[in-house]
């Protein structure tokens, strides 16, 4: 059983909400475990940015998963993997999950998008939707490649960022639920959350919904709560706090001759040292001399 699908679903069931903060590496990911989050968003967005390559299905199912993988291997807490359009057909899909659950990712979520995709708030970007049969087909070959009834299967319906309307996406969402969809992640470029409050008072499913109010910053999660949904996540503000804050100290450094007019935009070394638990291998080193000596190797 995977043990990070489980904690997952456990959240879900007991909390109010799911706080989920998104990350793009495994440093990334510890921090967002450090500060108290539900669980981590392993985004497509910032994991391609950090290759330095647009949003756009360009990055491998093998170099995402890589980066996933990491998260997961330095986490306590659930990894959500954003798997964009699911690297292709049903068969695809279904590989995907086989690998991703075999790496101890607790969810996947993949979109209702033609592949390749393009980033969804990106301004004047093409937002063509897959026909709804061949998503369908998508999620019931995710669903049979489950080792695990724990792992989920997120469906993000891009209806509202395709310009399609609150009914088309009802629809959607009703028929992703209906194949097997563990979740409905509802997506909306507004810059208000009134249209995913109307999308939720309009749904009838009995799965969580999900928000990512990148656009709607505004939003609270109470209000959420209150429109019934049972997870948020903040899927790429850690980029781009580090995009503005490296920017910034790289343009200060390169403007000076001390590195002492920069010392206080910077964590201390002894800080990086504990989130890499630098300690840990010198109390590991001091037991294994123990050992050594207890079987007669260390005089």
């Amino acid at each position: 059983m995977n043990s990070s699908s489980n904690s997952l679903r456990k959240k879900l069931a007991e909390q109010s909400i799911v706080k989920v903060g998104g990350a793009f590496d495994a440093m990334s990911a510890k921090l967002v475990e450090i500060h108290g989050f539900d669980a981590v968003w392993a985004g497509s967005f910032a994991i391609s940015a950090t290759h330095a390559l647009p949003d756009a299905s360009i990055l491998t199912m093998t170099e995402f998963l890589h980066a996933a993988s990491n998260m997961a291997e330095s986490c306590n807490i659930p990894i959500i993997a954003d798997c964009d359009t699911g690297f292709g057909g049903p068969s695809n899909v279904g590989h995907m999950v086989k690998k991703y659950e075999k790496a101890g990712i607790a969810a996947v979520s993949i979109e209702d998008k033609v592949f390749p995709k393009q980033n969804s708030l990106l301004e004047d970007g093409t937002q063509e939707l897959l026909p709804e049969k061949d998503f369908v087909a998508k999620i019931i070959a995710g669903k049979d490649a489950k080792i695990s009834n724990d792992f989920m299967i997120i469906a993000r319906v891009e209806a509202l960022i395709a310009g399609l309307g609150i009914d088309e996406a009802i629809k959607r969402a009703t028929a992703y639920e209906k194949a097997g969809a563990d979740a409905i992640l509802i997506h909306s470029k507004k810059n208000t959350p009134q249209e995913i409050f109307e999308f939720s008072k309009k749904w009838e499913g009995n799965i969580p919904l999900i928000s990512i109010p990148t656009s709607y910053p505004n939003v609270t999660t109470d209000e959420l709560i209150s429109n019934n949904f049972k997870m948020v996540i903040y899927a790429n503000h850690t980029l781009r706090v580090s995009y503005l804050a490296m920017s910034k100290l790289l343009e200060d450094i390169s403007k000076t001759n001390s590195l002492s007019k920069v010392e206080q935009e910077m964590s201390s070394m002894e800080e990086i040292f504990q989130l890499q638990e630098m300690y840990n291998i010198k109390k590991q080193e001091k037991e294994i001399e123990e050992n050594l000596k207890k079987l007669g190797y260390v005089k």
